[in-house]
């Protein structure tokens, strides 16, 4: 089973920050910008639309060499031809989406805590989103913020790659970078740039230095 997707940017395209741009053109933005991990997140899309939006994507992401996640979705994921799908607490149980999905298939848990990335792990996943790192507007979360530090001790002994999410942008991408995190979660700081082309390759670079 793979386990690891390309260190980074992990980029977050989700369809309610969109701001009536079409995701496939986003994506295809940030892909320009070097950020080669991708998640879908499909909120307001219907299934139909959905499921083009994902195989567009993938087309691009072929070229690029790059991952596409679905959030949530894990027949969407399956269908569209998706490398992988992301699942919360409410969602999907991981091991059902390993024995839908199969091995080769990326699969991130939403964690809090070490003890749930323990769970994630031994359920089937290969890889975590944890947070919230720091406050973020685009999503309430019930729990307590990790911060850096936090972040880093949990880093240290994951069994599991760790995408850090929430809260984070170009100001403070770097510092979570330090802490080992494999990935940097980014939605708003990067749909809401003029250029995203061009803040996709700034925080990627910012990210890697």
């Amino acid at each position: 089973m793979q386990n690891k997707f390309a260190r980074g940017v992990y980029a977050l395209l989700d369809d309610t920050l969109s701001r009536e741009r079409p995701l496939v053109d986003l994506a295809d933005q940030v892909l320009q910008g070097g950020i080669r991990v991708l998640q879908l997140r499909l909120k307001r899309t219907g299934d139909r639309q959905a499921l083009k939006i994902i195989r567009d994507v993938m087309q691009l992401a072929h070229f690029s060499e790059s991952t596409v996640i679905v959030n949530d979705r894990v027949d969407l994921a399956l269908l569209g031809g998706a490398h992988g799908v992301h699942v919360g607490a409410d969602d999907v149980p991981v091991a059902l989406a390993r024995r839908i999905l199969g091995p080769a298939s990326f699969i991130g848990a939403t964690c809090r805590t070490l003890a749930d990335i323990e769970n994630a792990k031994a359920a089937g996943a290969d890889h975590v989103g944890l947070g919230p790192v720091f406050e973020t507007t685009t999503k309430r979360v019930d729990a307590a913020l990790l911060g850096i530090e936090g972040l880093a001790r949990i880093v240290k002994v994951s069994p599991l790659p760790v995408v850090a999410i929430a809260g984070i942008t170009f100001e403070n991408v770097n510092a979570v970078a330090r802490t080992g995190a494999h990935c940097a979660a980014i939605g708003s700081a990067l749909l809401n740039a003029g250029d995203l082309k061009a803040m996709a390759e700034k925080v990627q670079r910012e990210f890697l230095r």
